[in-house]
């Protein structure tokens, strides 16, 4: 492929569908135009009763809205772009049985945790328009019907597949009409790789210990491995022909963010507490995989993988969550 591709519009009517109607997906629907936005349903036993899917979204700056957003049917127009926000475990199934309905020009942009979905998703779809996104926006859904945008960040936007690459930005400019901060990236990967390390360094020590962000830091669990964490994360970047980065500069990276939100609970944490799956096998366990391919030894990576999926298989549901805050993810 030519570096000088020809930009090309979206196709379609221009109306946005988003793939996974939870926290994220509430978010970028109540921030994008109104009459340009539907949720998709997944098919199967989760498919809505009803045409479409109210709730109040409450900002930033505490303004609120009510948002009533529709179910995207068959008898409507295909959508120009489509926003998948699944859990990332769940998102090659979610695919498997809505793609068909999809034209194959339909670009696709993937808002899933950690590192390996994405890759399964374009390995799977090669010849499809795939973007990623990696995003530092906060939102969580304290009770049924209402969604919070706690966090303001930024989000960037960075093509997986050939044929996305002339679409990047249009794909950008159909998002950025939200009023979020939206920016293209050459190197997704990259940016993917700078988030997961956070996260890494994180979200799994704040699911284990059962704490907000920030009271980690002291937290003796957290200063027997972390070291350990960061000179693994650190080989496995290489390995991956990364940005390379000390272990000493992973730590400071990773403390910087537990401090800047340290009253934050992290998305993992929530999951555990609310007895669903985490995406623990994305973050930490996808680091542990990356390094036994690359025949480094990754002892903490697999105990906080091994830790956190035994908390959360033994989680009882239905968990109070009413002052959970986004995390790093």
């Amino acid at each position: 492929m030519s570096g000088r591709e020809e930009k090309q519009p979206l196709p379609g009517n221009g109306v946005i569908a988003i793939l996974g109607a939870g926290s994220l997906g509430q978010l970028w629907a109540g921030y994008l135009p109104a009459d340009k936005v539907a949720f998709l349903p997944r098919k199967g036993s989760d498919a809505p009763d009803r045409d479409s899917l109210s709730y109040r979204l409450e900002r930033v700056d505490g303004s609120a809205l009510s948002v009533k957003i529709p179910w995207l049917s068959s008898s409507i127009d295909q959508p120009s772009l489509l926003l998948v926000t699944t859990k990332a475990g769940d998102t090659l199934r979610a695919l498997e049985s809505r793609l068909p309905d999809i034209p194959s020009g339909t670009p696709l942009v993937l808002f899933q945790n950690g590192m390996g979905s994405q890759q399964a998703v374009a390995e799977r779809w090669p010849r499809r328009p795939i973007l990623a996104a990696s995003t530092t926006e906060g939102a969580n859904r304290p009770e049924p019907g209402q969604t919070v945008h706690a966090g303001r960040g930024e989000t960037w936007i960075g093509a997986l597949t050939d044929s996305a690459r002339p679409l990047l930005d249009a794909v950008v400019r159909a998002l950025a009409s939200s009023g979020l901060t939206v920016h293209s990236e050459a190197s997704i990967y990259q940016r993917l790789w700078n988030k997961l390390v956070i996260n890494a360094g994180i979200n799994a020590f704040t699911a284990i210990l059962n704490c907000r962000n920030g009271d980690i830091l002291n937290h003796r669990f957290y200063l027997e491995h972390i070291d350990g964490l960061c000179a693994e994360i650190a080989a496995v970047l290489c390995a991956e022909d990364c940005q390379p980065l000390a272990p000493d500069t992973i730590r400071e990276r990773i403390e910087t963010v537990a401090r800047r939100t340290a009253q934050n609970t992290s998305s993992m944490l929530g999951d555990r507490q609310q007895g669903r799956t985490t995406e623990i096998e994305f973050i930490n366990g996808y680091i542990a995989r990356r390094g036994q391919d690359h025949g480094i030894e990754v002892p903490v990576n697999q105990m906080l993988t091994e830790r956190v999926k035994q908390l959360s298989a033994g989680a009882k549901a239905g968990s109070s969550t009413n002052h959970i805050k986004p995390g790093v993810s």
